[in-house]
């Protein structure tokens, strides 16, 4: 076989980003306080750069002897920071936030005394969190300072619920002092307002606060060992095991329904801090005012005279090639936060137009929307509104809303246009709510009734919707009801 040179010519295409467009696309995905963070860095970083209103570089004209960096505006345009995933890290494109609900003690609204709990804000305000409220009480009634100390330490370990997750062998050994001293340490804690903190079981922490109502005889005791048959409704056995009759049996679960499985969330988290939305959404004569947050806008300005006095004072191409540098950077950062912030709007906008029902009627009229068909409206690539509905949120008369919550898988529809997962769940919410507890309604008959009202939904999609909005089965609301009604 002979060998022969050969010269081919072969065309590839590449995408070659500068690290500047990279940031930028970044810059995308950042939340508000994300945001904050990077600006303030910027502001320690670039002498040329200080907080100011965005409207002073409206209009603003190069001062003379000014050369303006090429890589300034090389990533100008509508679509600069549309990009899909693989051209950059992929960590540049976070998913969904993970959002988790604590789970209910009882099915049954046992427990929930006191209205409803304080929302994120409420809680979240100046208020003092649970770990303060419970410190300023432990030295006016620990023995000594010795336990003291162990109290703090337990008071350091609880949760946001008032709980001790913590084993309280570790606790001791950590302090290296006898379990017997973190016991009466950890009585100290539950001794303390609110009633039932340092508890290590739901049962305990109903069990203090009994203890502190007086309330705690055997045949409450009998029934706060036994929750599971409570949220269970085997009011049977439970009359038995207890040995009371209807009335007393009724007292009980009336005392009970009394207290706070969490008394803890009475207090300010530590950690929580207040949703600031990005979108203000307003109705309007026209239909709907779509405006960014300005709370949430970094006013950022470049110091033009500075530059100029840093400028006549820079003899060598070093200072002056570091001083171009800095503008460039300076000038950079403001085009491509005003960049992000036009991005966000036009994505908003685009959201407020597809789901306008939502705004208008509710959840009920929220309709089946996908990345792709945001992206194809606004002329961008789906990664790129994956970032834009990131960690960012809507604000309008209904609430304060994330932008992914819009997006939403559907199904088909009587109207033809589908109807949204989220509208589907509120209407079986309803549904369930609105039931006569005498007759509750099974998944087939509620799949039954869906039909009716246009929704081609089979059993099993309606068990699976009624499941992830934490509805009990036909068995179980019946159970509910049976106890809510003595």
């Amino acid at each position: 076989m002979a060998l022969s040179p050969r010269l081919d010519l072969r065309q590839t295409q590449t995408l070659v980003m500068t690290p500047q467009l990279q940031q930028a696309i970044k810059l995308l995905a950042l939340s508000n306080l994300e945001i904050e963070t990077f600006v303030g860095e910027a502001l320690d970083a670039n002498p040329l750069l200080e907080m100011g209103e965005v409207g002073r570089e409206a209009g603003e004209e190069t001062p003379p002897d000014v050369t303006e960096p090429d890589s300034a505006t090389e990533f100008g345009g509508e679509n600069a920071l549309d990009v899909a995933d693989h051209a950059i890290d992929p960590e540049a494109a976070p998913g969904d936030m993970a959002q988790g609900e604590a789970g209910d003690w009882s099915r049954a609204d046992i427990g929930m005394a006191g209205g409803e709990l304080p929302d994120l804000e409420n809680r979240s305000a100046a208020g003092p969190t649970l770990a303060d409220h419970l410190t300023e009480q432990v030295g006016a009634v620990a023995r000594d300072s010795r336990e003291a100390l162990i109290a703090m330490r337990i008071i350091g370990e609880l949760d946001e619920a008032g709980y001790l997750p913590t084993d309280l062998l570790q606790i001791a050994e950590e302090l290296g002092v006898p379990l017997a001293e973190a016991e009466r340490a950890l009585e100290t804690v539950q001794s303390l307002d609110p009633t039932g903190v340092g508890a290590r079981t739901l049962a305990e922490c109903l069990a203090l606060q009994a203890k502190e109502a007086d309330r705690y005889d055997p045949c409450m005791a009998r029934l706060i060992d036994n929750l599971d048959l409570v949220v269970k409704g085997d009011i049977a056995r439970l009359k038995r095991m207890c040995e009371v009759d209807d009335e007393d049996f009724t007292d009980m679960l009336a005392e009970l329904r009394g207290y706070d499985p969490k008394p803890g969330l009475a207090f300010g988290g530590g950690t929580e801090s207040a949703i600031v939305p990005d979108v203000l959404i307003t109705p309007s004569a026209q239909g709907w005012d779509i405006r960014i947050n300005e709370a949430s806008l970094p006013r950022l300005v470049v110091n033009r005279e500075y530059y100029l006095e840093l400028k006549s004072g820079a003899r060598d191409k070093a200072s002056q090639s570091w001083l171009n540098e800095q503008l460039g950077e300076a000038d950079w950062l403001i085009h491509a936060l005003d960049q992000r912030q036009k991005t966000i709007l036009k994505t908003a906008a685009e959201i407020v137009k597809r789901q306008e029902g939502f705004f208008r009627e509710g959840v009920t009229a929220m309709r089946p929307l996908t990345l792709r068909d945001v992206a194809e409206k606004i002329e961008m690539h789906e990664s790129t509104v994956s970032r834009v509905t990131s960690n960012k949120y809507l604000s309008c008369p209904r609430g304060t809303f994330e932008l992914k919550y819009f997006f939403t898988s559907g199904v088909a529809a009587a109207d033809g246009e589908g109807a949204s997962s989220e509208a589907i769940k509120a209407r079986i919410k309803a549904l369930c709510d609105a039931e006569d507890p005498k007759k509750v309604l099974s998944d087939q008959k509620l799949a039954d009734l869906l039909n009716g009202e246009g929704y081609d939904l089979a059993r099993r999609t309606v068990a699976k919707y009624r499941e992830a909005i934490g509805i009990g089965s036909s068995a179980q609301r019946r159970r509910e009801k049976k106890l809510r009604a003595l």
